[in-house]
């Protein structure tokens, strides 16, 4: 699972210059066979917006905007759904130290930074993500 999220990653970065956000988001909807709305993507460029800011990270944003969707299609509830994303957001903050791109980007912001920084940070937190997922499916049943 690892090498695949990887080269997925890779393509969203490299190939498409989708921002953090979007690219975790289109790879978590991918493992899950759900076809994102075009309007969904267009709104996702937003929260871009608060990490280049420094504010909470597009890393969390993505895979939280993802949860909603997933948890609503698997007819979960709203208490459900905030529930499974609230332990998500603490998960990254234990395993990352913070939840806030400032701090979780390596080098922070600068002019002279390349390009996807976050790539290796990207791939381990949608893996933290995919487990988050596969709750959401437990707790459907």
């Amino acid at each position: 699972m690892e090498e695949w999220i990887a080269d997925r990653v890779r393509q969203y970065y490299w190939r498409e210059e989708r921002n953090c956000a979007i690219t975790s988001l289109l790879v978590l909807a991918e493992r899950y066979n759900i076809a994102l709305d075009e309007q969904v993507l267009q709104g996702a460029i937003a929260l871009n917006g608060a990490g280049r800011f420094g504010a909470q990270c597009g890393l969390v944003e993505g895979p939280l905007v993802f949860m909603g969707i997933y948890g609503s299609r698997l007819g979960l509830g709203k208490e459900e759904i905030i529930g499974v994303c609230r332990a998500f957001s603490q998960r990254v903050e234990e395993s990352f130290g913070s939840l806030l791109c400032r701090e979780l980007r390596p080098a922070g912001f600068k002019a002279d930074n390349p390009p996807h920084l976050c790539e290796a940070l990207t791939c381990r937190i949608i893996a933290l993500a995919l487990e988050s997922a596969a709750e959401l499916k437990l707790n459907e049943m």
